[in-house]
């Protein structure tokens, strides 16, 4: 008797512990439990931890809650203005209401990517090659919304989007490439212009300043010489004024040619000039081609003074 209740417990207790080990279930901390009862949604969702069904009658699913990241597969389309783009994005979302994701929607991961494939061809469409290219952040705004609008009601909330690599066809690459080497090519030009403007004007102005103060010039002429006698060159270049090349032209022309001047002259005119204007008769009669050549000889004399007095200054 006391054999067969033994052996009664022991079978009972087995009994007990199969029973246990096949309605326990451990749900982990990112995970929540979804339990139906006979085929219906039973009760609230299970928290983390150990938690108890009727094996046979519940089965639970369970749903994890952490972040998803999609890729999203490269997209083909042609853009407002006519472009042929391959755009590629990717997608971080979450669930947060495991109920919903279970119940409302069979597959929510490959929905959540369908309707991301669908909204980025869209935006494609809708969107300029330009605002692919510099004006990303307002279309991931415009495709995160487009997809967490539908995703709601699958318990599911997009955390963002963002566009990964929009490739172009090699001919826009090349146009492109074309178009911004020839605007670099143009603000260089407009700075060059605008720097040769400015040295203009300021040349002017040094120009206007050293007319006033006609010493300036020389000044500016020996710190010239200066800085070229610095550089320790065999040679040195030694400007010289176009003043004294003209007053050097000037000695140097033959003083005849006013006295043949003289001699050719009609000598009818030259009475009818001396007897209306007696001041002008007085002024021939003072003339003297001596005169004349002794006045060259002394400023011939004058230019050789000046460039002997130049040389020295030089050697000096």
């Amino acid at each position: 008797m006391v054999e067969e209740l033994v052996g009664v417990a022991v079978a009972v207790g087995a009994g007990a512990l199969v029973y246990l080990a096949s309605a326990a279930r451990i749900v982990k901390q990112y995970e929540r439990g979804v339990v139906f009862r006979l085929g219906r949604l039973h009760g609230d969702v299970r928290r983390p931890g150990f938690n108890l069904v009727i094996p046979a009658v519940d089965r639970m699913r369970k749903v994890n809650l952490q972040i998803v990241t999609m890729p999203v597969p490269a997209q083909e389309g042609i853009t407002r203005d006519n472009v042929t783009v391959r755009v590629d994005a990717v997608v971080y979302f979450k669930v947060v209401d495991p109920s919903a994701a279970i119940v409302n929607v069979e597959d929510y991961r490959f929905a959540v990517s369908q309707m991301a494939q669908t909204s980025l061809r869209s935006i494609i469409g809708k969107s300029e090659l330009d605002d692919l290219l510099s004006n990303r952040e307002k279309l991931n705004q415009g495709l995160e919304l487009m997809i967490d609008s539908p995703a709601v009601e699958w318990g599911v909330t997009i955390d963002r989007v963002e566009i990964k690599d929009v490739s172009l066809p090699d001919t826009m690459k090349r146009s492109m490439a074309r178009q911004a080497e020839a605007d670099r090519e143009r603000r260089a030009r407009l700075i060059n212009a605008d720097a040769e403007y400015q040295a203009s004007k300021k040349l002017s102005q040094a120009a206007q300043q050293m007319a006033d103060t006609p010493s300036a010039l020389q000044l500016r002429l020996l710190q010239t010489v200066m800085a070229v006698a610095a550089e320790k060159n065999s040679t040195l270049v030694l400007p010289i004024p176009v003043e004294l090349l003209r007053f050097l032209e000037r000695g140097a022309q033959p003083p005849a040619k006013s006295a043949g001047h003289t001699e050719t002259a009609d000598p009818t005119e030259t009475t009818a000039s001396a007897e209306g204007h007696p001041e002008i008769a007085g002024h021939a009669e003072t003339e003297d081609p001596a005169e004349n050549a002794e006045s060259a000889v002394d400023r011939t004399e004058q230019a050789e003074q000046a460039l002997e007095e130049l040389r020295r200054a030089v050697e000096q």
